[in-house]
């Protein structure tokens, strides 16, 4: 990657960040990965309790790249057609007319998706991986900026249908947004008091849109020309195949989670300034990738480990290059 290129998507994903800072108070970490999945044209899970501002960041993110933004509240009774949309008589014309549905947008938010069973769930799966949508055996093209953040409540499972593993596999990343720290929490409560309160801010107009979908394309390709040294892309096939061999997982990671890795890597050293790769990128992602696709044993969870400290035994079992 040219010095130009480097310092322009240094530049622009510095602004982002900048901007989002305007409404969201702290999280810098998923911030940082939420523009991952968006750069590298993936999707996200995003995992919180609620209240920290799960659908803010997203709309945030929305406005700033002037991308169309549209939520689903997933329920049980929620049907497919709900979320891809259906043919309707039009009376007036005398024929079938698309009724789109909210999955043609760019950005959007699948609200608490375990909520609804897997096969509303599943509406999402052509969308997620083609960008396209079949309704009534036609087949429609949706917004080559087309992302899906899906989130999830970490603590309330009454109700909910765990996603099917081909569902998750299509979410590059897990996003885990935890309560603000003290510090956070304080200014978001004087900021409440205020004019400038989070979602007052994104309203008034003072949160810039500093990205167009033209300019999110090209940065996009520009991320192709990022260095990265093939010793560094067997280490990240290693660790990868690695979580297939681990005697406390019982199903491991794909293919799919090996391009996450690389991908995300890729971006996050460009939000770091550099036009190449380091072991240590590929550290910093690895958890994110992996933590939603692998599924430990039984008899390991009953013991209390967790897919966190399996990652991390991994990683020390993984030689690093050097």
């Amino acid at each position: 990657m040219g010095n130009n290129n480097r310092e322009i998507i240094t530049k622009v994903l510095s602004s982002a960040k900048k901007e989002v800072a305007k409404v969201i108070i702290g999280q810098e970490d998923v911030v940082d990965q939420a523009l991952i999945v968006i750069f590298s044209g993936a999707h996200a899970l995003i995992e919180g309790v609620p209240g920290v501002a799960k659908t803010l960041l997203v709309r945030t993110l929305a406005h700033i790249m002037r991308c169309d933004f549209d939520r689903i509240q997933f329920t049980p009774d929620l049907m497919p057609t709900d979320i891809t949309g259906t043919h309707v008589f039009n009376l007036q014309k005398n024929q079938f007319s698309l009724v789109k549905g909210p999955v043609f947008t760019a950005f959007l938010l699948a609200d608490e998706i375990n909520r609804a069973p897997a096969k509303t769930q599943s509406a999402l799966l052509q969308a997620m991986q083609e960008r396209t949508v079949t309704i009534d055996r036609q087949t429609h093209e949706l917004s080559s900026n087309f992302t899906v953040f899906a989130t999830q409540n970490p603590i309330e499972y009454e109700g909910t249908y765990p996603l099917p593993e081909a569902q998750k596999d299509r979410f590059m990343l897990k996003i885990t947004m935890d309560h603000p720290t003290p510090e956070a929490e304080l200014a978001l409560a004087q900021r409440m008091l205020g004019d400038d309160a989070p979602e007052a801010t994104l309203l008034s107009g003072s949160v810039k849109q500093i990205i167009t979908p033209e300019i999110l394309a090209k940065l996009r390709r520009a991320l192709t020309h990022m260095l990265i040294k093939p010793e560094l892309i067997e280490y990240i096939v290693a660790i990868v195949r690695k979580t297939r061999e681990h005697q406390s997982v019982l199903v491991g990671a794909g293919p799919r989670a090996t391009q996450s890795l690389l991908l995300s890597s890729r971006t996050l050293a460009a939000i770091a300034g550099r036009d190449f790769v380091t072991p240590d990128d590929i550290k910093t992602m690895t958890l994110p990738v992996l933590e939603h696709r692998l599924i430990l044993r039984p008899e390991f969870e009953i013991e209390g480990l967790t897919i966190g400290e399996v990652v991390a035994d991994i990683q020390k079992e993984v030689a690093v290059p050097r």
